[in-house]
């Protein structure tokens, strides 16, 4: 058995050429060592593959070795996953999850591990030989079978063992890009396959998350990215040098735009039904995910009461939506609703709060008001909440933030540090451009005395915090909601039993995009106000909370919905 370190990496990962040279798959240094027979049944401390030469060639004349589009997208998924696990996600989402996931996926778009047809032609993704004996087209999976598709456990390969060893690539298919099939991939029409994306990085990171239930949801994964914790935007800089990228591979991973929520959202649906993962582990009420927690969360972000949290674990339970069998993932199953777990809670504190405050930019003003004088007489226990109080407080920071926050976007340079370039003739020339304005950007620096920006602070799961320490009073976590309240045969209600819907009759998502239509105008401004407010805590558009907004308010009120439209329907008659 060869378990020597390697002495460029100081790795045991050695795979043996056709030639029956040993070579470290980590970092594709080629040792002296030769090896008459190869056989990887009995090696059991170090990993062993045989791969052919082919026309794969470890070094071009540029300098530069062949590579394909999915390496790529391997290492990319390779440094997010370990971004996420600096960030405290369990090592097993990197080691286990997300390999296993990408695996399957190589196998089920026929880019590796599977059998390529005899006379098969060579497309936009080289269909790949693997030395492991796995089907093309298996059976729905269990985790375990998931767990055995690959034949070693660990970290992503980041070998270049993707190349089929008869894929005969011409020379022709990489004068556009640097990558072997990157001019090919782009013309590839996949409509029978999920053709990998930028975009599709992050649904595989958050199908991974959501299948370990750990405690962060799909806004916070891409407020991460965007903040610069998670590398996507300008992630080809870390690229080895011999992954020379330029022309046609500038548009595969290249991004010039922030990562959008419903479309990494619906990425992740069509990935989990496209590998046929099975039912993805129960959400349960201990669970992050689960509506009464992240309603919590939420509540203290928001800078509400916390009496408030009694509120929605009730609207949770009356219209069922904190059930496992509600909450869970089921890949493939068209008659359930996918659930987004942080617009859900948010929606349900919209409803909370319509539910005591009406937010018709009256009533609430006249509660407050209420609050206010009850206050003045209150000497003992909390003070009692007072929105308009609230609404003051939480203007004020969210107005800074939101402009914080357009700044930041506004002055974000979408160009890397490593300069790119569209073809050999013209490297040169970008480098020496590169050079000048780096230069020139130092010396105006100097003149102007800029200071560089300080680093950013960690990570966290809150945007805006409140401290009850505060003497200020900006804090509202512990005041009381019994000023606005009434008792009710030992229940607390609201004063008001009034309720304005949303909307009547909720759309057809297939047909118009949206359940319900939102427009800023046709809605009260303290409504629109509360769905800024949480709109800018998950980073999405007001009108994606307001169509959940109007599917509870429809289960919360589906009884009276009912009774109005059989009156209606006796009155026509």
């Amino acid at each position: 058995d060869f378990n020597e370190r390697c002495a460029q990496c100081s790795e045991v990962n050695w795979g043996v050429t056709d030639g029956g040279r040993f070579y470290c798959r980590s970092c594709h240094n080629v040792i002296e060592r030769t090896r008459e027979v190869v056989n990887t049944d009995f090696i059991s401390n170090a990993r062993v593959q045989t791969i052919s030469k082919g026309v794969r060639k470890q070094e071009k004349s540029d300098g530069g070795c062949e590579w394909y589009v999915c390496e790529g997208f391997q290492l990319v998924l390779k440094k997010q996953a370990e971004a996420l696990e600096a960030l405290g996600v369990c090592p097993q989402m990197k080691d286990e999850i997300l390999c296993n996931f990408w695996r399957r996926y190589l196998q089920k778009s026929k880019q590796a591990y599977c059998n390529r047809p005899a006379g098969e032609t060579v497309k936009a993704l080289s269909v790949c030989d693997s030395s492991t004996d796995v089907d093309s087209e298996p059976e729905r999976p269990s985790l375990l079978h998931l767990l055995s598709l690959s034949e070693s456990e660990g970290d992503l390969p980041t070998d270049c063992s993707f190349a089929s060893s008869t894929s005969h690539v011409s020379e022709s298919t990489s004068v556009c890009s640097g990558s072997v099939d990157g001019s090919l991939y782009l013309m590839k029409n996949q409509k029978e396959k999920l053709r990998m994306t930028m975009p599709m990085t992050l649904s595989f990171c958050y199908m991974a998350l959501l299948w370990l239930r750990e405690p962060m949801t799909l806004s916070d994964l891409l407020r991460f990215v965007v903040e610069g914790h998670i590398p996507y935007l300008n992630v080809f800089q870390h690229f080895p040098e011999k992954m020379k990228l330029c022309g046609l591979d500038l548009k595969i991973f290249c991004v010039e735009s922030w990562p959008v929520y419903e479309e990494v959202y619906s990425k992740m649906l069509e990935l989990a039904a496209f590998l046929d993962l099975p039912r993805f582990p129960d959400i349960t009420d201990s669970c992050f995910l689960h509506p009464d927690i992240l309603c919590m969360k939420y509540l203290m972000e928001a800078n509400l009461p916390d009496e408030l949290h009694n509120w929605t674990c009730r609207v949770v339970k009356k219209i069922c939506i904190g059930e496992a069998d509600f909450l869970t993932l089921v890949p493939g199953n068209k008659s359930t609703r996918k659930v987004k777990y942080d617009v859900l809670a948010a929606a349900v504190i919209v409803v909370v709060l319509k539910l005591l405050f009406l937010l018709d930019d009256h009533y609430e003003w006249l509660l407050s008001d209420f609050a206010a004088e009850r206050n003045k007489n209150n000497k003992e226990g909390g003070p009692y909440f007072e929105f308009k109080k609230w609404y003051k407080v939480i203007k004020c920071s969210l107005d800074v933030e939101q402009k914080k926050l357009d700044e930041e976007r506004a002055k974000y340079l979408w160009r890397c540090e490593k300069p790119l370039f569209y073809s050999a003739k013209k490297k040169s020339k970008v480098l020496k451009r590169r050079q000048m304005v780096v230069n020139l950007q130092n010396q105006f620096g100097k003149l102007s005395g800029s200071v560089r920006p300080a680093e950013k602070p960690n990570p966290s799961s809150f945007q805006l915090s409140w401290s009850e320490e505060n003497t200020d009073g900006s804090c509202f976590h512990g005041h009381s909601l019994k000023g606005i309240l009434q008792e009710k045969c030992g229940l607390l209600t609201a004063m008001n039993p009034d309720y304005w819907l949303c909307t009547v009759k909720l759309c057809t998502e297939k047909m118009c995009g949206h359940l319900a239509h939102y427009r800023e105008v046709d809605f009260p401004q303290s409504y629109h106000f509360v769905l800024r407010l949480f709109s800018f805590l998950l980073r999405i558009q007001p009108s994606y909370i307001h169509d959940e907004v109007c599917v509870i308010e429809h289960k919360l009120f589906n009884k009276k919905l009912r009774k109005k439209s059989k009156c209606h329907i006796g009155l026509r008659k």
